[in-house]
């Protein structure tokens, strides 16, 4: 088929995108490189197989000419603003990019009578801040989520259904947990995982925000990518979990990646962020029902692929200092 990535530069999304071409299809990558990189892509680029990418903004009215031009059979849609404190501080923003954005992918994709949209949703700030006695949560959990960042996410799978009856545009929303992998940005809003690990590898002390108690629902990049290519033909008109069911502690997550690395320069702790949720785990039972799908890769051996990417990643960095 011929897929075309939003947000494929990014961690997530070049992943995919290696998982697409190894699968034989052709591949289109939309990417402002705000927070992606072409570098990401290297592996993709060097494939040999039908792969085009196109620097443009979802936001840009060009992106709906864009994707009818490409006819893509279907559309992965990652591009996202993905921060939730950004989100606090500029909701517009947030808005603007995860909202306004998703419906410019959303009439490129009818206008090019494309097939599906398999789009990257919010598991852990769709559901907000619920009781831990109902975790793992399931999809028809209420859905109230505490930051615009969650709204957002929330809002553009309404869209999705209205989409849906409206024009016949099939969907499946994955829901996703905790992400990490080895091409995750330590910078920034890089993620918990690929901060521990920049830090690890470099011999630096680590911040973690609040007690440590808090917990997420972490699940490896390789898994979620089998998930979204098992979504082009399944799951269809669908929220669905993409989670190992599994509470894991920021702590234990430290200690998992402080014993991968054969290290432990040791943390401190600074103020929780205001957004967070407490504790987080989603139910990933109907992806198993619907996708034929489950997480396989443990946080040990996670973490470990992690300190060996950040490992590598350390005589570039030098350089760049």
């Amino acid at each position: 088929m011929r897929a075309l990535v939003t947000g494929g530069a990014g961690f997530i999304g070049s992943t995919l995108v290696d998982r697409l071409l190894a699968e034989g299809h052709a591949v289109d990558v939309v990417d402002d490189l705000s927070t992606g990189s072409l570098a990401n892509l290297a592996q993709a680029r060097a494939a040999g197989g039908e792969f085009s990418f196109h620097q443009l903004d979802v936001r840009e009215p060009e992106l709906v000419d864009l994707v009818a031009r490409r006819s893509p059979e279907v559309v992965f849609h990652l591009a996202a603003q993905a921060s939730v404190p950004v989100s606090i501080q500029r909701p517009v923003l947030d808005a603007d990019i995860n909202v306004i954005g998703s419906l410019r992918v959303l009439e490129g994709a009818r206008s090019a009578g494309t097939r599906k949209i398999v789009y990257a949703a919010s598991g852990g700030s769709l559901y907000g801040n619920a009781d831990p006695s109902d975790l793992p949560l399931a999809e028809n959990h209420p859905h109230h989520p505490l930051s615009p960042y969650g709204v957002s996410k929330k809002v553009v799978v309404d869209y999705l259904s209205a989409y849906r009856e409206l024009y016949g545009l099939e969907f499946t929303a994955m829901a996703l947990a905790n992400v990490y992998g080895p091409r995750q940005d330590a910078s920034g809003e890089g993620g918990v995982v690929a901060v521990f690990a920049a830090n690890l590898a470099a011999g630096r002390r680590s911040t973690i925000h609040g007690d440590g108690e808090q917990t997420r629902d972490f699940v490896f990049v390789d898994d979620v990518v089998d998930a979204f290519s098992r979504g082009a033909d399944r799951g269809s008109g669908l929220l669905i979990n993409i989670s190992t069911g599994v509470e894991t502690s920021v702590n234990e997550l430290y200690g998992a990646m402080a014993a991968a690395a054969g290290a432990d320069p040791g943390v401190q702790h600074s103020p929780s962020r205001e957004g967070d949720v407490r504790r987080s785990a989603l139910d990933p039972g109907r992806a198993a029902i619907h996708l034929g799908w489950r997480s396989w890769t443990s946080i040990a051996d996670g973490a470990a692929a992690v300190i060996a990417a950040a490992r590598a990643r350390r005589p570039e960095d030098e350089a760049a200092r």
